[in-house]
């Protein structure tokens, strides 16, 4: 196991009825910005317990950013913010919208020039201040709740980028599972895949002897594999709801990341799909993981061996049976839960695939675990899923 430091300061409210407690996090002299996406809230009843509770509190509101936010909307947000002189952001809604917040967070405060840079200069661009969040989660799958990562779609130039700093992490997450009782399936389904494959990118490497890390892993999945189909047959099962946004909440708040390699390629390679075409982010994914896993089989083949027998109790052939077999198995359970899997159920053209290659090449640098994915290497990968 590799040497590691892990803190998570994120204050963690899990349960039914505890959105009212978001009045005991804030402070009361605050000026609140309150964040949401499409107006589902509004239908739910979430925003009128978050707007209940904050009663005695002058809140203001930013509605409207998208499923993979825009910075172009997040720059309105942050217009805003420094006109009306905000000093708390309230992400109200699913992983899409606290990512945006946290961008917004940063990019409030960013003295450098183009906030992008956040972004574009790939961790070479330090966050070195925000405003404060908080969260009231309405939708399990990115883990965003409790850590300080998050995605941000340039929609001008069709780049979708990532960043991370430990300054926009929540303050405080609200996790209501009731909040799933409203979910469409789509959205249920790609948070089930979301959290499958963050635990996959932390888990499907190459052994460190970490059988406690793995295990925590293996525990995920299990349990994402026994409870999504269960929130999917039946919305309002309380606890297989919770299970879920628990487990999604687990699958990426840097615990079972800690003292082990991590991968990440499946995300990179996903997010140019959701630049040039709007595919989900989860179904994105549900495309590539599987090309990696083929591809990449000599690199992963005890992991891919372990996770084959663990996961889904594959025990005979030959090694590269059984690698085929877990393959299959992640398909299956991915196409059951109405995820395609491959490019052309989306209708991607093989135009796209070359683009995302000379980005790729023009970026420089390798992905994965060892760094040895190159541009060729991702175009192979994306050719296997056509």
């Amino acid at each position: 196991m590799y040497n590691f430091e892990y803190r998570n300061p994120v204050k963690v409210i899990f349960g039914k009825d505890t959105i009212p407690k978001v009045a005991d996090e804030i402070p009361t002299n605050a000026k609140i910005l309150l964040t949401y996406g499409g107006g589902s809230i509004k239908r739910t009843g979430v925003y009128e317990q978050v707007i209940n509770a904050l009663k005695p509190i002058e809140v203001l509101e930013f509605g409207g950013i998208e499923v993979n936010p825009h910075y172009e909307t997040c720059m309105k947000a942050v217009e805003f913010v420094k006109t009306e002189k905000i000093d708390f952001l309230l992400s109200v809604g699913g992983g899409s919208v606290l990512d945006a917040t946290k961008f917004i967070a940063a990019a409030a405060l960013y003295k450098n020039g183009d906030p992008w840079n956040i972004l574009s200069k790939r961790g070479n661009e330090e966050v070195q201040e925000a405003l404060p969040i908080g969260a009231v989660l309405t939708l399990p799958a990115t883990g965003s709740e409790m850590n300080g990562n998050a995605v941000i779609t340039k929609y001008s130039t069709l780049e979708k980028m990532a960043f991370s700093s430990p300054k926009v992490m929540p303050q405080f997450s609200i996790l209501d599972p009731e909040c799933i009782f409203t979910l469409p399936d789509k959205q249920v389904a790609n948070g089930i895949i979301d959290a499958f494959i963050h635990v996959i990118e932390q888990y499907l490497t190459f052994d460190v002897n970490s059988p406690i890390q793995d295990r925590f892993a293996e525990s995920i999945l299990t349990t994402l594999i026994e409870e999504g189909p269960k929130v999917l047959a039946n919305r309002k099962d309380y606890e297989s709801a919770a299970n879920f946004m628990w487990s999604a909440t687990m699958a990426l708040n840097g615990l079972i990341a800690t003292g082990v390699p991590q991968d990440w390629a499946t995300h990179m390679i996903g997010h140019e799909l959701t630049a040039f075409h709007g595919i989900d982010h989860a179904r994105t994914l549900a495309i590539v993981l599987p090309g990696i896993m083929d591809i990449k089989r000599d690199n992963k083949k005890g992991k891919l061996l372990q996770y084959g027998q663990r996961i889904w109790g594959i025990t005979s052939g030959t090694e590269d049976e059984k690698i085929d077999a877990a393959i299959s198995k992640t398909v299956e359970f991915f196409e059951s839960l109405g995820l395609p899997t491959t490019l052309k159920d989306y209708d991607v053209p093989n135009e796209t695939i070359a683009k995302i290659k000379i980005r790729f090449e023009e970026r420089g640098g390798k992905l994965g675990e060892k760094a040895d994915i190159d541009f060729n290497e991702v175009e192979e990968i994306l050719i296997s899923r056509m």
